[in-house]
């Protein structure tokens, strides 16, 4: 019975809701789009909407998702090389420290 109640989600990409907002918007039908794309009408006149609103932020200069994701790991792995660094250091003051005299481990 459960499975009967859940629903999956389907995610769409930001390429598809495009290319289905604007023929939408070419033939001025948003229910015959809809069922062409398998999308209920009511979400692609939420798209329509959306993309009315924001369209204008299409052609701002923005960092996209991906590249913000990118930096964020690239921060994180810097992060990481500076901590082995200091590990590598710790490790060579202490071998030559303990080191004994004749250089023999």
């Amino acid at each position: 019975m459960e499975d009967l109640m859940a629903r999956r989600v389907k995610k769409h990409s930001a390429d598809f809701k495009f290319r289905v907002v604007v023929e939408s918007l070419q033939k001025h039908e948003v229910a015959e789009v809809a069922r062409r794309y398998e999308v209920h009408p009511n979400q692609l006149t939420k798209w329509r909407q959306e993309f009315m609103q924001r369209g204008a932020s299409i052609f701002e200069q923005r960092e996209g998702k991906e590249a913000a994701a990118f930096r964020k790991r690239v921060a994180q792995l810097e992060g990481l090389i500076g901590r082995k660094e200091v590990e590598l250091s710790v490790l060579k003051n202490y071998l030559d420290f303990y080191a004994p005299p004749d250089g023999r481990l």
